[in-house]
């Protein structure tokens, strides 16, 4: 398992070798900075904690601060753990960089979804529409809320509401080049996010060949 924290630069396209265009997502992967190994005896179970982005001195707490001179760097913005590594590859205060990617391989992408505000289910859950003409009086509402004997909204029923903002991961997308000078993964594909937003880029789990 490998795995490095970055940020979503946009989407472009690049062409293969038989000029086929590929739409890929630039990633800015790393460099991050090795936090934290936490392993069984300590902690119960084995990661390394990688920092992404210098946080300004004056604008961290006491508590990150301390953390982050443990490891003899700079409090960082943002801050993820690294399940399934090989600990004795990685050195506290150690650099970990877009080159532990090679091209072509299957990674999983984990970031925060667009917000979309306020939805309705048509929007938010892909309901169907009722009919739009003929005299009907019911275009885009949610539906029967249910049975009428129990007076109530039975809990999980899809309804309006928030949309967007929730954690997503994004799996089996193909590596397709590494600018190791640049600290860029250009990775086949759409990641969740908008631009600039935070990602964690790991080995896929469920690997299959692209």
């Amino acid at each position: 398992m490998k795995g490095i924290l970055g940020k979503k630069v946009g989407m472009t396209q690049i062409f293969d070798e038989n000029g086929i265009v590929i739409p890929v997502t630039v990633v800015e992967a790393g460099p991050c900075v090795v936090l934290q190994k936490k392993d069984l005896n300590t902690d119960g179970y084995e990661a390394i904690q990688l920092g992404f982005k210098e946080k300004k001195e004056h604008r961290s707490n006491k508590p990150e601060l301390g953390h982050a001179k443990k490891a003899n760097v700079k409090p960082q913005h943002f801050v993820k753990e690294i399940r399934g590594v090989n600990l004795g590859d990685f050195e506290l205060g150690g650099e970990v960089k877009a080159d532990i990617f090679a091209e072509g391989e299957i990674v999983d992408v984990t970031g925060t979804s667009k917000g979309k505000g306020f939805a309705g289910s048509i929007k938010r859950h892909n309901h169907a529409r009722g009919p739009m003409s003929h005299g009907s009086h019911y275009h885009r509402g949610p539906g029967s809320l249910g049975a009428v004997d129990p007076a109530r909204v039975f809990k999980g029923h899809k309804l309006p509401g928030r949309m967007g903002g929730d954690r997503v991961t994004t799996q089996n997308l193909q590596v397709v080049r590494v600018d190791a000078d640049k600290n860029l993964l250009l990775i086949k594909g759409a990641i969740p996010g908008p631009k600039n937003s935070y990602v964690v880029v790991k080995s896929a789990v469920k690997a299959k060949t692209v």
